[in-house]
């Protein structure tokens, strides 16, 4: 196969026709496949079954979990997430199912009220800002979205997000109030943020005093190979300058247990645990204590939640293996047309193809029954400035539907490639 930047309008031509016959072939299969959300599937889920074989819910205090009390959550869930987090359990919130409604609190409180440290609810801020490392999780965007404050793109790196540009507009811009990051195994690159990454944020000067960094520890126990990377913990980093009041970690058992019926946690400091479980309480007296009880019996500590994810591992790995090898073998023989992540872990791969072609890809792959996320949802409003980047999530379908759709998903690539390059040449 010739490089397709290197062929003549003749070759390109001919090419198209190629890939339209292979195309139409897949069209007609009437596929319905889809690797559009980071979701386990029905195998991953069964193997947490057991967590529903209890009857007894008095905690290890002797706490009754059917009954109201508790805000900040069950001792020993406390004690589970603090394990996991590499933080104190004094300094752990464990809540419902979902760390993005704990996100979504946090900003709502900021927006309301402010924090302890807040000169002003930020809703009294002229134009308040969130950094915004690109691409990133979409979910993240759209609470700030929701607000009203204003996102700024942050390029990201197989480092982290570009701290030379961070240090220099959080030290400048005091309307900037907070950060989103995902440092482990990131959404969607699957980068792991470097342990100077970590410190500069821990360290580093900013012009508002309630600037806040929303640190989303979402595939922190989520490995893919042999390597278990570990990094600094930013909330205990953080206390070495005096910034502990800045961070708020969050992670949950999503993609451990239940997506639907998990246990979310929130690191913060004791200042902020304080100020947040002020705001808490007025909506809620506490959370589902039975189920977080059902967890810790089920998983019982970090090594236990390890030894649960291995069996993740074994389901997950060969599906990331399909998709790699097709994108080798279907898309490198064309020359630069694309490229792509290769995580140690988490959900997603990044494809990245020739600039101006990643929506003519999408809309290819779901005209033939394959559904992937938004071409630009990886960016603030949706908004991918270069129309390159698709994230793959290959977890949900089955190893032979993952092989299948990454057949497919590579001749869209081509297709529309060709297609840019026709148009070009006119």
């Amino acid at each position: 196969m010739s490089e397709y930047r290197n062929m003549t309008k003749e070759q390109l031509l001919a090419e198209k026709a190629n890939l339209e016959k292979s195309y139409a072939d897949f069209k007609a299969m009437g596929l319905k496949l889809n690797m559009a959300r980071g979701k386990p599937g029905p195998h991953q889920m069964d193997l947490a079954m057991d967590l529903l074989k209890m009857e007894d819910y008095t905690a290890s205090d002797g706490t009754d979990a059917r009954n109201y009390g508790n805000l900040e959550g069950l001792e020993e869930a406390r004690a589970l997430f603090a394990d996991v987090m590499g933080v104190q359990p004094q300094n752990v919130f464990v809540g419902g199912n979902s760390s993005l409604q704990l996100m979504y609190f946090l900003v709502s409180i900021g927006y309301t009220f402010g924090f302890q440290d807040s000169p002003c609810p930020w809703s009294q801020v002229e134009k308040p800002k969130f950094l915004c490392p690109v691409p990133g999780y979409d979910r993240h965007f759209r609470i700030t979205q929701e607000f009203g404050i204003e996102m700024i793109n942050i390029p990201m790196s197989p480092e982290g997000p570009d701290m030379d540009m961070i240090e220099k507009l959080v030290a400048e811009d005091a309307s900037i109030k907070g950060i989103w990051c995902v440092p482990q195994y990131s959404n969607p690159d699957g980068y792991t943020y470097s342990d100077e990454t970590v410190r500069r944020f821990a360290s580093m000067k900013t012009a508002a005093p309630d600037f806040k960094i929303f640190w989303d520890e979402a595939y922190i126990v989520h490995h893919l190979t042999d390597e278990i990377i570990e990094t600094p913990v930013l909330l205990e980093e953080s206390r070495k300058y005096g910034n502990e009041d800045r961070v708020f970690m969050f992670t949950s058992t999503s993609k451990i247990t239940f997506p639907g019926a998990g246990v979310s946690a929130l690191a913060c400091s004791d200042n902020s645990m304080k100020y947040v479980c002020k705001r808490f309480e007025v909506m809620i007296i506490s959370y589902d204590k039975m189920n977080q009880l059902r967890h810790v019996r089920f998983l019982k500590n970090k090594q236990g939640v390890l030894a649960h994810m291995q069996k993740h591992r074994r389901r997950l790995a060969p599906c990331f293996d399909a998709v790699k090898t097709t994108f080798a073998q279907e898309l490198t023989p064309c020359g630069d047309i694309a490229h792509w992540t290769n995580p140690k872990g988490g959900y997603f791969i990044s494809l990245y193809v020739m600039p101006g072609c990643a929506k003519r890809v999408a809309q290819l792959c779901k005209d033939a029954g394959l559904v992937l996320t938004g071409a630009g949802a990886a960016f603030p409003y949706g908004r991918d400035p270069e129309d390159s980047h698709l994230r793959i999530a290959p977890t949900y379908p089955s190893l032979d539907e993952v092989e299948k759709a990454s057949v497919l998903l590579t001749v869209c690539v081509r297709l529309a490639v060709v297609e840019k390059l026709l148009e070009q040449a006119e």
